[in-house]
């Protein structure tokens, strides 16, 4: 469990700050970004984080616990079927906090959050390969070796001295593992 925070909380009383950090949450998914104290914005975040984690799971539990804190149907809808299958391949940080001028009236010190908009750059030239990295590949590659034994018995069979589908798929397996082994050697 994470350690109670010390002193005084945002704005006074815990249920004050549970309800304004819910607003804040609220806000922030409605429009992407907000602007407001860096004191809230640094509370915010864990707090929004924990929701778009939960949102990428996008099950009945989930929703009725992100209903808990959003009372907003459209925006829980909007954090389930937008936000978080964006956030799908990321593992954390969906937020970015940038600091920025103090405001005019009390010098208090500003900053915008906002989420995270661009994709991970492994995920990008995932993408442009269309492969997965070698780390990857390598369970991979020992799962097609087990399938092409157990395949390759079964691909034995031949109708009217052509092979089967079964056999040129088994083949083709085969020599993609070659392929990626011999890639990896070298």
């Amino acid at each position: 469990m994470p350690t109670p925070t010390k002193g005084p909380r945002l704005g006074g009383s815990p249920a004050h700050e549970r309800l304004l950090l819910a607003n804040l949450a609220t806000a922030l998914f409605q429009h992407g970004r907000i602007k407001t104290t860096e004191a809230k914005a640094k509370r915010l975040r864990p707090y929004a984080e924990k929701l778009i984690s939960k949102a990428k799971a996008g099950d009945l539990h989930n929703r009725r616990e992100i209903m808990k804190t959003i009372r907003d149907k459209d925006v829980v809808h909007k954090l389930i079927a937008e936000i978080g299958p964006f956030f799908s391949d990321r593992s954390g940080g969906y937020t970015r906090i940038t600091k920025t001028l103090a405001r005019k009236g009390d010098n208090a010190p500003m900053a915008i959050i906002e989420l995270v908009q661009q994709k991970l750059v492994s995920t990008e030239a995932e993408a442009a390969r269309k492969t997965k990295f070698a780390k990857d590949e390598k369970p991979a590659q020992a799962a097609a070796v087990e399938a092409d034994e157990t395949v390759e018995a079964d691909a034995a069979v031949e109708v009217d001295g052509e092979p089967t589908a079964e056999a040129v798929e088994a083949e083709e397996a085969k020599d993609e593992a070659a392929e990626a082994s011999d890639k990896d050697k070298s």
